[in-house]
């Protein structure tokens, strides 16, 4: 089984900065893909960024040029730098990650419990 526990949501203004956090344990194997993704109240969640282990990326068109994502494979650890935040990326943040565990060995998809972050304006 596989954990991802996210930090690092909260309130800021319109413009200004947050870094999110999500670390994933238990018996894993292999972390193939992490991601981000958010859900606004009353609608779906949508994919907001990824990371493979190689580092590869992709964002959604809505916060390209304004967020990034990384990814620390030693400490099976993504981050999401969130700028120049508007009040449309008010929504719960949520962790994904995807791979291989062990005991036993099979895939998995992982979430965490989500981190809210408000952005007022």
């Amino acid at each position: 089984q596989v954990q991802l526990v996210e930090s690092g949501g909260g309130l800021v203004q319109a413009g200004g900065s947050l870094r999110l956090s999500c670390a994933a344990s238990g018996s894993i194997f292999r972390i193939n893909l992490m991601g981000w993704y958010r859900q606004a109240p009353g609608k779906q969640r949508d994919l907001v960024a990824t990371i493979t282990t190689g580092g590869a990326t992709t964002y959604s068109n809505s916060v390209k040029g304004r967020f990034s994502i990384s990814r620390d494979n030693a400490k099976n650890t993504v981050y999401l730098q969130m700028g120049s935040l508007k009040p449309e990326d008010t929504a719960v943040y949520y962790c994904n990650a995807r791979g291989t565990s062990f005991n036993p060995t099979r895939s998995y998809d992982s979430w965490g419990q989500g981190t809210q972050v408000t952005v007022s304006s």
